[in-house]
């Protein structure tokens, strides 16, 4: 029996920080019935502008109101990194439940603090890794599953694009570390879920990528024995600013993929085209869905606090194993 609070009736949700992706989540849970929304700021006239934006039931001029508020079930946390662990923190000790957006913490002993709270307050937290729910990730492990292209050898994941770092992302204090850490982890997390177990990574760098890096290269040993090899960049130019190949190599033929998730296509015995299908391409829909219910039946979601920490773990050593 779950030991985590259940909410009943509405899901009243409010969102710290009121910038880019926390408009691109409330415009999605708008869609979604039994949901109210609520919008806090440092700014009382941002806040406001969301609540009326976004057809928010309320708004607070400051974080620790809306933590204090009894109309918040949910704390969704879309500031920077930096402010990520206090504000969890604050919440679940407020006895509030957290989504909290990626990267979630600085350090995988981060979550130690977070797992306790949760178990004294019984309150969820989540992490908002919306890559776990790619129809392309999974489809791709359900073919990988069924073993198409005999035993496997080699992973290629390109993950490069050209993205302009101007606000807080430039900041490795603020950013807790660079393109790997605030994007990579998303992929990450795709090369990680593939129904392989990642074993160990090794991080390698561009001389002239600048800190915090740009670009990084990273290879992963997999316990069943092929190697994955990710290319995660933000100065790179990629066709039509974001139009990738992925391949994967085995015995018997390979899978290639259009990173982003348009397409799969196996090359083995049996040859197949998959159309993943576009409707929820970034799995953010799915992941949203996934997370209501869980706050709904008292249940962990799919994509849980270890698997969250085990991304961090993997950066860390990506990080620390790094060469340039």
């Amino acid at each position: 029996m779950s030991t985590y609070k259940k909410v009943e009736g509405q899901v009243r949700i409010v969102f710290l920080g009121c910038g880019v992706i926390a408009g691109k989540h409330a415009k999605r849970l708008n869609g979604f019935a039994g949901v109210d929304l609520y919008f806090a700021s440092r700014a009382e006239s941002k806040a406001k502008e969301y609540a009326d934006k976004y057809k928010g039931k309320g708004f607070f001029s400051s974080y620790t109101a809306a933590l204090q508020s009894p109309d918040v079930d949910v704390v969704f946390i879309c500031t920077p990194p930096d402010s990520h662990l206090e504000l969890s923190v604050a919440a679940m000790t407020a006895g509030k439940h957290v989504i909290c957006e990626k990267p979630s913490f600085f350090y995988s002993t981060d979550f130690d603090t977070i797992d306790k709270l949760r178990q004294e307050k019984g309150v969820q937290l989540f992490v908002a890794e919306n890559y776990f729910y790619k129809p392309a990730l999974k489809k791709l492990r359900e073919v990988l599953a069924t073993n198409p292209i005999g035993d496997l050898k080699f992973m290629f994941f390109n993950a490069t694009k050209t993205q302009p770092v101007t606000d807080w992302r430039a900041d490795a204090g603020t950013a807790g570390g660079g393109a790997l850490f605030e994007g990579g982890v998303h992929w990450i997390n795709f090369i990680s879920n593939l129904g392989l177990t990642v074993q160990s990574v090794t991080g390698f760098q561009p001389s002239n990528t600048g800190k915090p890096e740009r670009s990084m290269q990273v290879v992963a040993k997999y316990a069943e024995g092929p190697i994955g090899t990710l290319l995660y960049s933000w100065e790179v130019n990629a066709l039509f600013k974001g139009l990738r190949n992925s391949r994967v190599f085995g015995s018997k033929g390979s899978i290639k993929f259009e990173s982003n998730g348009l397409y799969i296509f196996v090359r083995g015995p049996k040859w197949k085209l998959i159309f993943p299908g576009i409707a929820d391409i970034g799995g953010a829909k799915g992941m949203l869905t996934d997370f209501i219910h869980a706050l709904k039946t008292g249940e962990d979601a799919a994509f849980n606090l270890q698997m969250a920490r085990r991304d961090v773990e993997l950066i860390e050593q990506a990080y620390q194993t790094s060469v340039i």
